[in-house]
């Protein structure tokens, strides 16, 4: 029989009830092992290792845990004898450990089950309880410093779907040419060209970082920082009562650097906010760096002490050099929502569309409108 191969110990064996956070520290102890040996594993195959687990038909049996975990810890076939030298040191301290009074358990009792609690039980009494599906639709107001941490990984996988158009071609071809002139008495009328090909649409993304968007203000700052680290032709912009441009600041690969730069330049974040001056500095002083042709998000929750007036006439202006314009609005997460605010308003009628920007779902809706709606 193949070491793969399911034996009838191996597929025996009832699984432990336990929670969520059992499952992540017990997995935690795996990945810790497997770095031991060498072996990359960080937070992504850890939320991944969760996930195989949920979609087992049953979480407690040891060959199809084994099987799940190693085709989401290993990234390649030198990691396999780590990993199955990892598998068997943790289930032995695993069992050893859940076994009681430190009864010691042999290796072959040890593989007849998974020491680990039952994920299937967990998931029904605790929703999403893993970190990937409670970082989805937990609210950014929420977080603490390890649900950042996880999240920024999430983010950067975001971050690569975006708006994209089609170029035209630099060749002329001839023969396509030719063929479209014999509609048109043997003149060419029109220059046909090879080459197309699709290239990034220009993206802006301005954030209000006022005071009534501090409890979100810090990870949609971490999404704008990866978006202009993962794509290119990004610029970003901040605003409370002025607009300061971060997008140099937010460049470079720790998340954490970037963000203690931009928030050095932010003089008044925390403040006051006014959206319409801030729309009006971005058409004013930086229409060069928009162009036309630009999808434009707004992050704001619409909370307004400037002239609403003003807020409608430079949105207007922005839409007929824009090709698109968002608006994210963390407070439209509740299905109660309506756009009734002062500056809500004003901008609705040259939105696109108004999208929540409370959580990581509604990021994930935003990459999805970005790369399905707004390229072309």
């Amino acid at each position: 029989m193949s070491e793969d191969s399911p034996s009838r110990a191996d597929r025996g064996g009832a699984s432990r009830p336990g929670t969520g956070a059992a499952v992540t520290e017990r997995l935690g102890a795996l990945c810790e092992l497997l770095r031991e040996r060498g072996v990359p594993v960080g937070t992504g195959e850890l939320l991944a290792a969760h996930r195989a687990l949920e979609a087992l038909p049953d979480p407690g049996d040891a060959w199809l845990a084994r099987v799940a975990l190693r085709s989401t810890l290993c990234s390649a076939r030198g990691h396999l004898e780590a990993f199955e030298d990892a598998w068997r040191r943790w289930r032995c301290g695993a069992d050893a450990e859940l076994g009681g009074a430190g009864k010691p358990r042999d290796l072959d009792d040890a593989n007849r089950s998974v020491p680990v609690p039952a994920v299937r039980s967990a998931a029904r009494t605790r929703p999403g309880w893993s970190d990937a599906e409670l970082l989805l639709d937990r609210d950014f107001a929420s977080y603490d410093e390890r649900d950042r941490a996880a999240a920024l990984a999430l983010l950067r996988r975001t971050v690569t779907r975006g708006p994209c158009r089609r170029t035209r071609g630099r060749r002329i071809d001839l023969r396509a040419t030719m063929r479209a002139a014999w509609g048109t008495g043997g003149e060419p009328f029109e220059l046909r060209r090879s080459g197309h090909r699709l290239e990034p649409r220009p993206l802006v993304l301005v954030a209000d970082v006022s005071g009534s968007m501090a409890p979100h203000a810090l990870m949609l700052l971490a999404y704008m920082q990866a978006t202009v680290t993962g794509r290119r032709r990004v610029e970003a912009f901040a605003f409370a009562t002025r607009l300061t441009r971060i997008t140099n600041e937010l460049r470079g690969r720790d998340p954490d650097a970037a963000l203690r730069r931009a928030d050095a330049v932010l003089r008044d974040a925390r403040g006051g906010t006014r959206i319409g001056e801030a729309v009006a500095a971005l058409n004013r002083e930086y229409g060069r760096l928009v162009g036309r042709g630009s999808v434009v998000i707004l992050l704001s929750d619409g909370w307004d002490r400037g002239d609403p007036e003003l807020l409608g006439v430079e949105l207007a202006r922005l839409r007929r050099c824009a090709w698109g314009l968002i608006w994210l609005n963390p407070l439209a997460a509740d299905p109660r929502w309506e756009p009734l605010t002062r500056g809500m308003v004003a901008a609705s009628p040259h939105l696109d569309t108004i999208l929540p920007g409370n959580s990581l779902r509604s990021l994930r809706a935003l990459a999805d409108l970005l790369n399905l709606g707004m390229s072309r």
